[in-house]
């Protein structure tokens, strides 16, 4: 990556690549303190009836993060269903390396999508409920190969666990890229003809509009903000997909990856490339959603939504 001024330029790495958030009925502040940060994760708001909560979270790299919170943000947030991307790992590193941890804190099932070339990309699913079924992949070679789509059923419910491609420094993979994400909403609308209350999470390496990146005047021409991918993202917008954030946050500031340069993330200059999307018939369903921008150990930061049980 070319070395620029911090205050005029951060782009996502090509390898991988303060707070408010507003709910219809209260408003979740996420500004903490050092010590707070330094004490550990900090607990979500309070659990209520029929709350089906799920994170999302791009680790770069499970085993780097499992010694650096995972678990401990685990339960503090209290999740049912946890869909992690880019784990770089497959399932032999739970027993190896990992202390099988899923087991120990109460999921029933893990669920994978990995990559074949080792240590590259790869989902995890967890879920404390047995699902009805899992699907790795979109039926083609050249993205399944690279571990990135990954269903689960629970219920009504099918959570997507997704990691869309970077499209690279000089837009070297954005036709790969946009190919993924028209074959994504292929995908994406079966289910929703299946009558599945679909959610969507992960990594879409789309930073929307200007105001969900610190410097978007100085990045028009950087992936994650091509023109190209802006307007796949407001296309699929108005085929009826739901950007949960922003049905309860309208304002800017908020942000899910930093440049790892020191102090980069002390001064909030990110971008919003994590998302939680939801089919427009099912919208109702959504109860709220958090960003965890004080969770460390990852370039990434971890986002939370809850939805309404069946």
């Amino acid at each position: 990556m070319t070395k620029k001024p911090e205050k005029k330029l951060e782009t996502k790495p090509e390898t991988k690549p303060a707070q408010k958030v507003r709910t219809k009925a209260k408003v979740i502040h996420s500004n903490v303190s050092d010590a707070a940060v330094s004490a550990g994760p900090l607990p979500l708001r309070p659990r209520e009836p029929g709350e089906l909560r799920v994170a999302s979270w791009n680790v770069n790299g499970i085993r780097s993060v499992f010694g650096k919170g995972l678990t401990a943000w685990i339960e503090a947030s209290d999740l049912d269903v946890v869909m992690l991307q880019e784990v770089k790992a497959t399932p032999a590193v739970l027993h190896s390396d990992l202390d099988n941890f899923p087991e120990a804190y109460g999921f029933q099932s893990v669920s994978w999508a990995t990559a074949e070339k080792p240590g590259y990309s790869g989902l995890l699913t967890l879920s404390r409920q047995l699902p009805d079924a899992v699907r790795s992949g979109l039926g083609d070679s050249k993205f399944d190969s690279e571990g990135r789509w990954l269903e689960v059923d629970i219920g009504s419910y099918t959570f997507v666990n997704s990691y869309f491609p970077n499209s690279q420094r000089d837009s070297q993979r954005l036709s790969y890229k946009l190919e993924f994400c028209r074959a994504a909403e292929d995908r994406l609308c079966a289910l929703q003809a299946q009558k599945r209350n679909v959610v969507l999470a992960g990594d879409i390496n789309v930073a929307h509009t200007e105001i969900d990146l610190a410097n978007p005047k100085t990045n028009q021409k950087n992936a994650g903000f091509l023109p190209e991918e802006r307007e796949w993202f407001s296309k699929f917008l108005s085929a009826g997909w739901v950007d949960v954030f922003r049905e309860f946050e309208t304002s800017g500031g908020h942000y899910t990856w930093w440049s790892y340069r020191p102090g980069v993330r002390e001064k909030n200059v990110g971008w919003r490339l994590d998302h939680f999307f939801i089919s427009r018939h099912s919208r109702h369903k959504a109860r709220w959603m958090h960003h965890q921008p004080y969770v460390r150990g990852s370039d990434h930061c971890p986002i939370v939504m809850a939805v309404s049980r069946d």
